[in-house]
């Protein structure tokens, strides 16, 4: 009797076992990108379509980003999180850690199609996008034109918006304290660039409000909290067109960088994340993205069929790329751990 019983229960577990792995098996395919009005242009073009394309539910989330939360979800076994969009430290980093599965090139049509910066091993290029100074037109009276007018609380009275961390706030730091942006990281690669970086944040320290996610500079400056604040290009243009505000940018001296998508390692629904980051990658979607927020596009096909009009907007025009900054990864990945020590150490003193 105990011996049937054991078996009774060793064969209840197995199925119980047997119902969860279906049941993890048939999680709907998740994808997770920046949110606010970013996110819900992605919903229009590539999250909805893509659903009735492959017949099933697709969910989707936000996040702040940082290597830490993919570590984690990783390490943790099964993630519920299937393709990402990712910063390029974080694309960097989460490769070489092995958290990523390979891309197939294959089905994207091409690394050719793509802009060089937009191709690696773990990523396809999602957007180009910019950081740089926004205001609110009805607000000031005067325009800024620089890091140095952003840093000029007696011209400028009013708090500053910042996006916490070190990365773009040293920058930011050195160009207001007369750096050449083509310089800057030259500058900031050594010890006294570093130093000089965070002696210049505390000349502004005690009027930063600090901000994580992409939406929350525009309710920044929506509520007047803040006189002037960093802010991606894309949320700007789009605030500006769905809620008819007067949000102005400041193109020289912003920095500009690639965002990838990526599929997370062990994915259980890695067929259907490599099919959905090739249909968001297809000419006919991307290219309709600037129509509602102004991101550069690294698919080459894409990026030539927008028009003239949206492409004035955005990150990749010429006249914007003056004096602009090319995010510099390799530094990040680099110094990303030790400068957010030491960022987290001076915001706390």
């Amino acid at each position: 009797m105990a011996l049937r019983n054991a078996i009774r229960t060793v064969g209840a577990a197995g199925l119980a076992l047997s119902l969860a792995a279906g049941a993890a098996a048939a999680r709907d395919l998740t994808i997770v990108s920046w949110g606010g009005n970013y996110q819900d242009a992605q919903k229009k073009i590539y999250f909805e379509p893509f659903a009735q394309k492959l017949g099933k539910p697709v969910l989707d989330e936000s996040w702040d980003g940082g290597i830490g939360v993919i570590a984690a979800k990783v390490k943790a076994g099964e993630a519920n999180w299937d393709v990402v969009q990712v910063e390029t430290e974080e694309l960097e980093l989460g490769c070489m850690d092995g958290f990523y599965e390979p891309i197939d090139w294959e089905k994207m049509g091409g690394k050719d199609k793509f802009l060089e910066a937009g191709v690696h091993d773990c990523g396809v290029g999602a957007i180009v996008w910019s950081t740089l100074i926004s205001y609110d037109g009805d607000r000031l009276k005067e325009a800024p034109t620089s890091w140095a007018d952003f840093w000029d609380i007696e011209k400028f009275p009013g708090k500053r918006g910042f996006r916490r961390g070190p990365k773009y706030s040293l920058e930011f730091a050195l160009m207001a304290d007369g750096v050449k942006p083509a310089e800057v990281y030259d500058v900031l690669r050594t010890p006294e660039g570093v130093d000089r970086a965070f002696k210049k944040l505390d000349e502004i320290k005690s009027d930063i409000v600090w901000w994580e996610a992409g939406a929350q500079p525009l309710q920044l400056l929506a509520s007047g909290e803040v006189a002037m604040t960093t802010a991606y290009n894309g949320r700007i243009s789009g605030i500006n067109k769905t809620e008819g505000k007067n949000f102005k940018v400041v193109w020289p001296g912003s920095i500009y960088a690639i965002d990838s998508w990526v599929i997370l390692k062990g994915s259980l629904n890695k067929d259907d994340a490599m099919d959905f980051i090739a249909f968001a990658s297809q000419p006919e979607n991307q290219s309709k993205l600037p129509e509602y927020i102004a991101y550069g596009l690294p698919q080459k096909e894409a990026a030539a069929a927008v028009p003239a009009e949206q492409a004035a907007e955005l990150p990749t025009a010429e006249a914007n790329m003056v004096d602009a900054v090319a995010l510099d990864g390799d530094f990040w990945v680099d110094n990303i751990e030790e400068l957010t020590s030491r960022f987290n150490a001076w915001l706390a003193q």
